[in-house]
């Protein structure tokens, strides 16, 4: 028979070795997501709560402070947009189709993870600028890219791209031909079907990759620092002017600002995640 609370004990212990080292693995996570996430996250707010209310809203509030985040806000918006689009084409021609150079497309994808982002702020002035190769041809229409919001937000899709197109394609890679095949024999078009079976099923990776260009846009400053113009009121970029502070030894304006970016980047982030997880609801549901 033996004795029950002993049984319990064992079955518990059992139940605890399963995964072995839990404790300790736990105690690293947390200890390097302190060091590397929380501590200096805890610093940004700290330094910017030793000035008064009144300092802190009077920075806030600057029109040349407003002004930069509205750029980087909404250049890094319409970068992660169009990014989510032609994201989703491009890892869709790659999982699907096999054509000569597939292997070097690929390959280029990640040429922004790679690629020093001051060297790519440096190439894409270069091309950009009303002399340049790609500029030169805009400006025939009055279309000014670099030293505009336009040449940050053709900044911003040069880097964010790879966020969407490695986000969605293990999920097309994965996704169950059987599906779509069912549906074309049932006679439903092969828009339906995208709108349909594949769509919602790739929509939550698609919202990822779309949090991830946004997030990274919105931090971004090696790519747009050269092709911007940095103009105050116009193309000057938060991240841009956080730096400015910090030359001024403006510290506590410069985490003021910081701070703001912080809190916009998290609102954001979990409309975007709550989004995701409704998208999953609803794919799961199905």
């Amino acid at each position: 028979m033996g004795n029950p609370e002993s049984n319990k004990r064992g079955k518990s212990r059992k139940r605890r070795s399963v995964l072995p080292g839990f404790g300790l693995s736990m105690g690293f996570t947390i200890t390097y997501l302190s060091l590397v996430v929380l501590f200096p996250l805890a610093g940004i707010i700290l330094k910017s709560t030793q000035q008064s209310w009144s300092k802190f809203w009077e920075t806030a509030t600057d029109p040349r402070v407003i002004a930069s985040i509205e750029v980087s806000m909404m250049t890094s918006l319409v970068a992660a947009v169009v990014n989510a689009v032609f994201g989703l084409i491009v890892a869709w021609v790659l999982v699907r189709y096999n054509f000569p150079g597939k292997r070097l497309i690929d390959g280029l994808v990640d040429l922004p993870f790679a690629l020093p982002t001051a060297v790519a702020g440096i190439a894409l002035t270069a091309i950009y600028s009303q002399n340049g190769l790609l500029g030169s041809f805009f400006a025939k229409f009055d279309i000014k890219t670099a030293y505009s919001p336009l040449g940050i937000t053709i900044a911003l899709l040069f880097i964010g791209l790879p966020f969407v197109v490695r986000t969605i394609q293990p999920v097309l890679e994965d996704l169950e031909k059987d599906v779509e095949e069912a549906a074309a024999s049932l006679g439903a078009s092969r828009w339906r079907t995208f709108r349909r079976v594949i769509f919602p099923a790739v929509l939550p990776s698609l919202l990822t990759g779309f949090a991830l260009a946004f997030a990274r846009g919105l931090g971004e400053y090696g790519s747009v620092v050269f092709i911007s113009g940095n103009m105050p009121m116009k193309t000057e970029i938060a991240p841009l002017l956080i730096r400015t502070k910090l030359e001024q030894y403006d510290y506590t304006g410069a985490t003021t600002i910081a701070l703001l970016m912080l809190i916009i980047s998290f609102v954001l982030l979990f409309v975007i995640n709550l989004l995701q997880w409704r998208a999953s609801r609803r794919t799961i549901g199905a």
